[in-house]
């Protein structure tokens, strides 16, 4: 069988975590950003993109 190749997605948080629920400040930690304007690449799975969805007012989203 072929293996397919995963697309990667970089996720940058433009928006302060401060004030928001306590459940999505960890998901934003979760995703490895620690600080405003930072961004991190990673590959597109589902659990992904279900915690990127979950934060999706507080980041912005690139396919590479």
């Amino acid at each position: 069988m072929a293996q397919e190749k995963v697309k990667e997605i970089k996720i940058t948080q433009i928006k302060s975590a401060i004030g928001s629920p306590k459940g999505q400040k960890l998901t934003v930690q979760a995703l490895g950003i620690k600080k405003l304007n930072q961004s991190k690449v990673h590959k597109a799975t589902p659990q992904i993109l279900g915690m990127v969805n979950k934060v999706r007012h507080l980041v912005k989203v690139e396919e590479l």
